[in-house]
């Protein structure tokens, strides 16, 4: 727990409280030690999280929209980030988990160790308060922030967006191309049943479709209805 500690750079006054973040359900079922799994936790932490992101988005996004906000928060906060995060405090060798579960992969498990992230997360919230579990969110994830929303999947966004209502049909076109073959620029445009909703540009076709979907979604209310 000490060299857990050093990399969450934060020292619990209760350690129940980290020894039950770690404790994985399949650990629980197995264990009837009085500690029960980390659900609960990972339960806050989601909301811990939820919070901490938006103020951090909101203070430092002045002007933009709702609907921008809460996606960037959402690729901020995404399953992958919190992966990628608890790769780094190599948290998998730290979870308890039961038998069935470490021998089919547990601790190298996307959702497991994300979820796990949540639950340190409301564990520092619970001993010490919302300062230090700011900090260490500030520290440990949003500094990711311009890294996040560079691997956001526009196309995507825009795609679940538009399915909201059905019948819709997205596709994406070449307008143009220009520059020497070593350098080329490519200008999409997306289109929502055959009527243009964005255009960008690229130095390939798939930067470029990722652009027009990202201006599309600049122009687009959140709630597509």
């Amino acid at each position: 727990m000490e060299s857990l500690e050093k990399k969450l750079g934060y020292s619990f006054r209760n350690r129940t409280l980290l020894s039950e973040a770690l404790n994985h359900s399949s650990y629980a079922n197995e264990h009837r030690d009085g500690l029960g799994s980390n659900e609960r936790l990972e339960f806050l932490g989601d909301s811990v999280l939820g919070f901490v992101s938006a103020e951090f988005l909101f203070k430092g996004n002045l002007g933009l929209p709702e609907g921008d906000l809460t996606r960037m928060r959402a690729s901020l906060v995404c399953e992958q980030s919190l992966y990628e995060v608890a790769r780094e405090l190599e948290l998998g060798s730290y979870l308890k988990l039961g038998r069935g579960e470490a021998a089919g992969g547990g601790r190298e498990r996307q959702s497991i160790l994300a979820d796990a992230v949540e639950a340190l997360l409301a564990a520092v919230y619970l001993d010490g308060g919302m300062e230090p579990a700011r900090e260490l969110i500030y520290r440990v994830l949003l500094s990711r922030a311009p890294a996040a929303e560079e691997r956001k999947d526009y196309k995507t966004t825009l795609q679940e967006v538009v399915q909201r209502r059905s019948g819709q049909v997205l596709t994406y076109h070449m307008v143009s191309q220009s520059g020497p073959d070593h350098n080329k620029t490519f200008l999409f445009e997306v289109r929502l049943n055959d009527e243009p909703i964005g255009q960008g540009e690229g130095r390939s076709k798939k930067e470029a479709e990722q652009a027009a979907a990202r201006d599309a979604l600049s122009h687009m209310p959140l709630t597509f209805s």
